[in-house]
């Protein structure tokens, strides 16, 4: 079955074409990074509008880099929740437009889940797994026992790890998008100039919920309290300080809840899996721990849409999709489409 994938979920206008749910023929990326550069975050009109222009050439171009022409589509699988309302509508319309046309089934898919499936498009990940999504706009520790199955054991309780690089950035204008800037600053800067603080979190939170407003704050508004005077303050050293404690926290829950579920496996999704430094912590936690970690290629990290067409197949082998009154829902979150559950503490 070949599937194509549409993503418009925030800024980034993606198609893809994958065979079967694993083989990428195809993963075409327009991003609008230059477009929202100035102001330091994306804009949510512009975007859509962005994503008008764009989702026509995007799909074509997409399709011919695979080979294969539109009669050759199966099914179309996009989007739909969660993500923001105007780019979110673009994908969708024009999948129910293309899907219509073809005469072909669409499913619509959740962004959160498909993060999560992102690194099956590279490696075959037994079941059950420890998640980890990492983004700009989540944080989630959870169990994996179906790719549509996922328990929540844990999430932010302010900021996602993302939105905190994102605001640290644009704060001390390191540049545009924060999380790459931030990544490549700290590659010459020395964590120990900033002793950060890390949360302590009060026993109504779960055992693997993380928090990163205190963080945020401390790096941005109390620079000079955790600053060691023998280095130089300087973005370099803030970068670095701010990305080592940013990925302890993160590090300090997974290693609790691998321990307390007992799991042998992390899979880990989300565009600040991109991060150089979290991806070395992981492999350094898997190999203590005895675990196997699964970490997607840079260009499946970001938003694209081969992850969407390789969710999207999963569900349409199963013989389900979507009629023409899907709409999407932009606040659609892990609280709500995800299971909570709890696990006992760590020793």
């Amino acid at each position: 079955m070949i599937v194509l994938g549409i993503e418009t979920s925030c800024d980034e206008c993606a198609v893809a074409v994958v065979r079967d749910g694993r083989e990428i023929l195809s993963n075409t990326i327009a991003t609008q990074i230059n477009e929202h550069e100035e102001f330091h975050g994306v804009v949510p009109e512009l975007a859509s509008r962005l994503h008008t222009e764009l989702i026509y050439p995007v799909t074509a171009a997409s399709v011919k880099k695979a080979g294969v022409t539109l009669q050759d589509i199966d099914a179309v699988s996009v989007t739909n929740r969660p993500g923001l309302s105007g780019s979110l509508l673009v994908g969708v319309n024009f999948a129910k437009g293309l899907a219509a046309a073809l005469d072909r089934p669409f499913i619509g898919i959740d962004h959160i889940k498909a993060h999560l499936y992102a690194p099956h498009l590279e490696s075959d990940i037994p079941y059950p797994y420890l998640g980890l999504l990492v983004s700009g706009g989540h944080t989630i520790i959870c169990k994996v026992t179906e790719f549509d199955q996922v328990e929540v054991l844990g999430t932010t309780i302010d900021d996602a790890v993302g939105e905190a690089f994102d605001k640290v950035a644009k704060y001390y204008h390191f540049g545009y998008p924060g999380g790459a800037v931030i990544d490549k600053l700290a590659k010459s800067g020395d964590p120990k100039a900033f002793n950060f603080p890390s949360p302590r979190l009060k026993e109504m939170y779960r055992p693997y919920d993380v928090s990163y407003s205190g963080l945020k704050t401390a790096v941005i508004n109390q620079l000079d309290k955790f600053w060691d005077k023998r280095y130089e303050k300087n973005s370099r050293n803030i970068a670095a300080a701010f990305q080592n404690r940013a990925v302890s926290i993160l590090i300090k829950s997974v290693e609790k809840a691998l321990i307390d579920t007992g799991l042998e496996r992390i899979a880990v999704g989300g565009g600040v899996a991109a991060n150089t430094l979290l991806r070395q912590a992981l492999r350094e936690l898997g190999a203590a721990k005895g675990a196997e970690v699964y970490v997607p290629s840079m260009e499946l990290c970001t938003d694209n849409g081969a992850m969407i067409a390789g969710l999207g197949y999963q569900y349409l082998k199963r013989g389900e999709h979507s009629d023409y009154s899907l709409s999407v829902s932009a606040r659609v979150s892990a609280f709500k489409s995800l299971t909570w559950t709890k696990v006992r503490k760590s020793q």
